[in-house]
């Protein structure tokens, strides 16, 4: 087996906050625990205020020695300004343009990698790794968590139809030009698919994100973080997560109402934050909690009784909350309101691991969350059987394992069946 470097370029890398920050920084670990070396090219931390955190500013690139090989880190050009989409153009743009000259040399302009494995949003790196892949005569990876701009275009985010177009275009011609695209469940891979139409579809193949299940693991539910939150032995209710507006979090605002008698937590930062906070005035009922340090993930994961996962209707073929993964491994269960048929549905049926209703459907939010509110031992089961699903089938080590044989050119299989 080959063992040339492999480069990649992301938008968030540890100790950046970002979801997909956390996602690639553990396929790198895993990589670098399999032999090979990497060499990561990636923004100055900003995403937790979308500004460059106090002690990495002055600088447009910043380079460091890592024990499996090295991180450069490049100006993200951010804008506070989360609804002017022409600055965040700009700066996807800026940030693209800078990165993907860091690219080239990354480990050595002389050292052909493996491949350029490049990570989705934003999308604008998609023909950025391809170029530099191209450049130093090696593959290009397209790593997709979501698919863009599905997502922005169905929650009304992105309206100009000039800005859609160019959009749309941008990702037909970034799937078209890699080598191989890699999406997290088979429904985006046949979104993605009918985007690169019959001659391309076979270079999209599913690896899914993992958990490290020895790093969340279960634990009591009497934790420090509800006392903090001012939470006694009152059942608690949590989404964990993004606070976005491609997330039905009036489903658990709705539902607070209905249901006094438990406490829901909203624990997370994002774009609507501040209209959920508005929207859930007046009810003593409802929490919100900020990021909390990756340290502390398993005991938020384990402060709930019961997950929520909501997404919007029609979002469930773009977009996985991979958030998932680590409720299984907490032993918690899961209260889904995501299209029926898409992946965490399925992942929840296979493995009995909670209950999945419509989305948008509030009466049959509430009711599912009445069934297992009223039932311990339901709850109890519920999470033996989530924890043993996620050990078996989304372990580090097998997804490491698919990335390592795609790289090396060989057939992958998704460890997420069987």
């Amino acid at each position: 087996m080959s063992r040339r470097p492999l480069v990649v370029l992301c938008p968030h890398f540890a100790p950046d906050t970002a979801p997909t920050g956390d996602i690639i920084t553990r396929i790198v670990t895993e990589l670098a625990g399999t032999g090979r070396r990497i060499h990561v090219v990636t923004a100055l931390p900003w995403y937790r205020a979308h500004a460059i955190e106090e002690g990495w500013g002055g600088r447009l690139v910043r380079r460091e020695r890592t024990p499996w090989g090295s991180v450069t880190r490049v100006h993200p050009f951010p804008g506070r300004d989360k609804s002017n989409l022409a600055r965040r153009a700009l700066g996807f743009a800026l940030f693209s343009l800078l990165a993907g000259v860091c690219t080239l040399t990354a480990g050595g302009w002389r050292r052909r990698p493996a491949a350029v494995l490049s990570m989705s949003p934003p999308l604008t790196l998609g023909l950025t790794g391809w170029l530099a892949a191209r450049l130093r005569f090696t593959k290009c990876i397209f790593n997709i968590q979501d698919v863009f701009p599905d997502a922005a275009v169905e929650t009304g985010a992105i309206t100009n139809p000039g800005i859609i177009a160019v959009a749309r275009w941008l990702e037909r011609v970034s799937y078209r030009r890699s080598d191989s695209v890699v999406v997290l469940s088979e429904d985006l891979r046949a979104n993605v698919a009918g985007k690169t139409g019959a001659r391309h579809a076979a270079k999209v193949v599913v690896i899914p994100n993992f958990v490290d299940p020895a790093f969340v693991t279960p634990l009591p539910r009497d934790t420090a973080l509800r006392r903090e939150m001012g939470i006694g032995d009152e059942p608690v209710v949590m989404y964990a997560g993004n606070v976005g507006f491609s997330q039905s979090l009036e489903l658990v605002i709705g539902a607070a109402r209905r249901l006094p008698g438990a406490v829901f937590v909203i624990n997370g930062d994002g774009s609507a934050r501040a209209h959920f906070e508005e929207m859930a005035k007046g009810l003593p009922n409802v929490r919100f909690g900020g990021y909390q340090p990756k340290e502390r993930v398993p005991e938020v994961l384990a402060t709930a009784d019961i997950h929520v996962v909501p997404l919007r209707r029609g979002l469930g073929a773009v977009s996985v909350p991979s958030k998932t993964y680590g409720i299984l491994a907490a032993a918690r269960p899961v209260v889904a309101a995501i299209d029926e048929g898409t992946e965490v549905p399925r992942i929840i049926g296979e493995s009995g691991a909670g209950i999945s209703v419509p989305p948008d459907d509030l009466d049959a939010f509430v009711g599912a969350l009445e069934e297992l509110l009223a039932d311990d031992i339901r709850r109890a089961e519920m999470g033996a059987r989530a924890r043993e699903w996620v050990v078996s089938r989304v372990s580090p080590a097998a997804v490491a394992g698919a990335y390592d044989a795609l790289i090396d050119g060989q057939a992958v299989a998704s460890p997420i069946r069987g």
